[in-house]
């Protein structure tokens, strides 16, 4: 059986490009047992991929020059020599760029089925999946927030970002996100529910950013969901009250090897912060925990979620690429059947 794949072509230098990537057409190779054959329909692009592209020191091995590049899937199982699966099994996986996957079921969260009854099968690679998760263990395990406090959280109308707000307001929380552009920024406040949204392409510089958080977030800011780094990091830090908690979960702003300064580290210090980095994958014990409110919020409809789909494997790379630069509103998908 014929299959398409991405691999990874070159590794980036810089700036990541399309040249990085090449698309071949290979033989789906015999089942061993305990495999499973799984088409993949949906592909999830996230920006984690970008640090996977890198030979660099990081919390996961990088993606080999040759290799399939790594991500989430959403898919039919075709053929299984597992007893747990068969086909017909709708499952989602770390299947990666290509059409078909060839799984080790056994292997620990590489596989599992899903129940498409109340949940479309798209959403269990964004809202009711890693990012949704994501989202979850960082707000409720790490920044532990109480009612009346302020949550803040940047890239908020993304896959993660989207979902912190709405779990914060749920808790009683004012929540303030940082999105680029007003479509965005009224998507967030008006579809997602937040208190305030602040258009950080309005506001390029630190004291022009700054007012527009203090009016957002007059009472200080209690706990912050970190996915950017940079400048926005920079003031959010400046407005943190005393015993707040930073969680950070990505630094996109620089994953291309810009420089992220941070002005006034001090504040760590004078303000009791709590810092704390963290990979989803290394708390498998929240996730039955944040999957139930997570399914149960997006199957009751109080729980919203956009989706950006790309059509192909092909058109993987320039959407993934797009996705860097925030050309994708809500969670960026690959429709591959």
């Amino acid at each position: 059986m014929k299959s398409q794949r991405i691999v990874l072509a070159s590794r980036p230098a810089g700036e990541a490009t399309a040249l990085n990537f090449r698309l071949e057409t290979v033989d789906t190779p015999p089942l061993a047992e305990g495999q499973v054959l799984v088409r993949n329909h949906w592909l999830s692009l996230d920006p984690y991929m970008r640090m996977r592209m890198n030979d660099m020191k990081s919390y996961a091995p990088p993606v080999a020059v040759g290799a399939v590049m790594v991500g989430g899937t959403a898919g039919e199982v075709v053929e299984s020599r597992h007893p747990d699966f068969r086909a017909g099994d709708t499952v989602v996986a770390q299947g990666g760029w290509q059409e078909m996957s060839v799984l080790d079921a056994a292997q620990k969260g590489v596989l599992r089925k899903v129940d498409t009854s109340r949940v479309p099968l798209p959403a269990y690679l964004g809202a009711v999946g890693m990012p949704g998760v994501t989202a979850w263990v960082g707000l409720v395990h790490f920044i532990e927030p109480k009612a009346g406090e302020t949550i803040v959280v940047d890239a908020a109308s993304g896959a993660v970002g989207g979902i912190v707000g709405q779990l914060a307001k749920a808790r009683g929380c004012r929540a303030v996100g940082l999105a680029g552009g007003p479509d965005k920024c009224a998507y967030v406040k008006e579809e997602l529910g937040f208190d305030a949204c602040i258009d950080y392409k309005a506001h390029r510089d630190f004291a022009s950013l700054a007012a527009a958080l203090d009016a957002a977030a007059p009472g200080g800011v209690d706990g912050l969901f970190e996915n950017v780094g940079g400048l926005i990091l920079d003031v959010v830090l400046s407005r943190m009250n005393a015993f707040g908690r930073i969680t950070l979960c990505g630094m996109i702003s620089g994953y291309d090897g810009q420089p992220m300064p941070i002005t006034n580290p001090r504040l760590l210090l004078t303000q009791r912060l709590r810092l704390q980095g963290f990979i989803v994958s290394e708390h498998m014990h929240l996730w039955p925990q944040a999957l139930k409110e997570l399914g149960e919020g997006v199957a009751g409809g109080r729980l919203k979620y956009r989706e950006t789909v790309a059509q192909g494997l092909a058109s993987a790379p320039g959407a993934f690429l797009g996705l860097l630069k925030g050309r994708n509103f809500g969670k960026q998908l690959v429709k591959l059947t």
